[in-house]
């Protein structure tokens, strides 16, 4: 291990040369394989915020009325927020795999609520409280998911695993949208049975039990034979002055805030302002299943773009950037011909939504296709940004907290917005414009910030870490 100027310690070996570590062998070596790993990764989330998802994309969580979802969604991305942006401290110090088993925990909790108010139909309130404890559990799940992802795969496979990821994780909710087809293929009313819900209570009861096998990140080998970065028992002090220290030395993730904003914004118009607004709860169930279909081609796909080894990583950044810009505005130029046909009190006097036999459907679902392509990309590039930022995880895990901390602020708005009766329009116009906005902020950091390798000088709050360790060892 080599000292720097400062004092703090890398990875290295005598002549400053990165350590390569042998990888192990057999049955062993399948275990501590970083594919295998995100793999599992992506299984927990498969289940908890997979099926979350499903549950949210039927429109008002299932339910006829909306608004105890639209509120208890602005809990629960309230919570979320202020969580998130504290969570990245906090996973250094408790470590992933424990971040992970809390954060699992809050979904079976919220299902379940949906559940209850199923059976009693006055439990709206225990629906918003379940949403404000799954906000702060989501931040702790997501943070560590955003740094393990992000460290696990060498430079020229991180787009490569935040497909896997993302394939395997909105496979839950594509699971999900099954499940609730299924059940509802013949239904005539517009909310989903009790069986479905108890369907995703089972699943996600599951999903908890999975961080428990899996291994430590210190013990992770990388395909190039580097060791995982990981800080050795951070102290709370350090942890907090590294969010500070995350910002001071890399302003430019600033740059990235207004892309964040964005990320869930979207998800208030697509679920509860088009698919719940027009369609019936068999037309729904269909929609939502190929949504998230849409969602596993959509980050494999751009994921494929972002790692074409023959192209620079810089010319990478760019060519994503305008695979997004294009998605935009088809996807909403699109969407305003359908949106200016309707809006919140013509719904609220239809007597009979559209069927996937009625005339008009096909056009509509192929819409809603598109917004799944968007969303995918959108998530996967924010992801692939930070990773060519830094492959440090102590550094990451703070990126990935103020992603989760801006975006579920912006999700908490959205939803607010929703629940108070605002127009369809204004909020899908907001939506076009926030992803537009975030595209404008986001091209500056990949002109200036984005580099064909990243520098060691990216490792700061993992040399820190181990060097504030030794201080106490001492």
């Amino acid at each position: 291990m080599a000292v720097t100027e400062k004092g703090w310690h890398v990875e290295s070996s005598e002549d400053g040369s990165v350590q390569i570590f042998e990888r192990p062998k057999g049955l062993k070596g399948l275990y501590y394989n970083t594919v295998t790993q995100v793999v599992m990764l992506g299984v927990v989330c498969f289940m908890c915020p997979g099926l979350f998802n499903a549950l949210n994309g039927l429109g008002g969580g299932g339910q006829i009325e909306t608004t105890t979802s639209a509120n208890a969604n602005s809990a629960l991305y309230s919570t979320f927020a202020v969580g998130a942006f504290f969570s990245g401290s906090i996973n250094n110090v408790l470590g992933p795999r424990l971040s992970l088993l809390l954060g699992s925990a809050g979904y079976p909790l919220y299902i379940g609520s949906f559940l209850a108010v199923n059976i009693h139909p006055h439990a709206g309130g225990f629906v918003i409280a379940a949403g404000a404890i799954l906000g702060l559990c989501a931040g702790l799940l997501w943070t560590a998911q955003g740094s393990l992802m992000l460290s696990y795969p060498t430079e020229s496979q991180k787009g490569l695993f935040i497909g896997i990821f993302w394939a395997i994780f909105n496979l839950g909710a594509v699971v999900g949208a099954s499940v609730s087809l299924g059940e509802n293929f013949h239904s005539k009313a517009n909310s989903v049975d009790n069986g479905t819900y108890i369907g995703f209570l089972a699943l996600t009861l599951i999903g908890v039990t999975i961080p428990i096998l899996m291994a430590e990140p210190s013990k992770i080998i990388r395909s190039d034979g580097t060791r995982v970065t990981t800080p050795r028992h951070p102290s709370w002090k350090s942890e907090i002055l590294g969010l500070w220290i995350t910002l001071r030395t890399d302003p430019y993730v600033l740059l990235l805030f207004p892309m964040f904003l964005a990320s869930n914004w979207f998800y208030t118009w697509q679920f509860n302002e088009y698919n719940n607004a027009i369609f019936n709860i068999r037309a729904r169930a269909l929609n939502n299943l190929i949504y998230w279909l849409a969602q596993i081609i959509g980050s494999l796909s751009i994921g494929f773009v972002l790692d074409q080894k023959r192209l620079t990583r810089r010319f990478r950044a760019f060519t994503g950037w305008i695979v997004l810009l294009i998605m935009v505005f088809v996807v909403h130029i699109w969407a305003y011909f359908y949106q200016k046909q309707y809006t919140r009190e013509s719904v609220a006097s239809l007597e009979h939504k559209l069927d996937i036999f009625d005339h008009g459907y096909a056009g509509r679902s192929m819409l809603y296709i598109v917004c799944g392509l968007l969303d995918a990309m959108w998530q996967t590039a924010v992801y692939w940004l930070l990773g060519a930022m830094s492959n440090d995880p102590a550094k990451l895990a703070h990126f990935t907290g103020f992603y989760k901390s801006i975006q579920s602020a912006g999700a908490a708005g959205a939803w607010r917005a929703d629940a108070v009766l605002v127009p369809y329009m204004n909020l899908f116009v907001s939506t076009w414009v926030l992803l537009a906005a975030g595209l404008v902020f986001a091209l500056p950091l990949i002109a200036m910030r984005v580099k064909n390798h990243t520098e060691a000088s990216d490792e700061i709050l993992a040399q820190r870490a181990e060097y504030d360790n030794e201080r106490r060892n001492d």
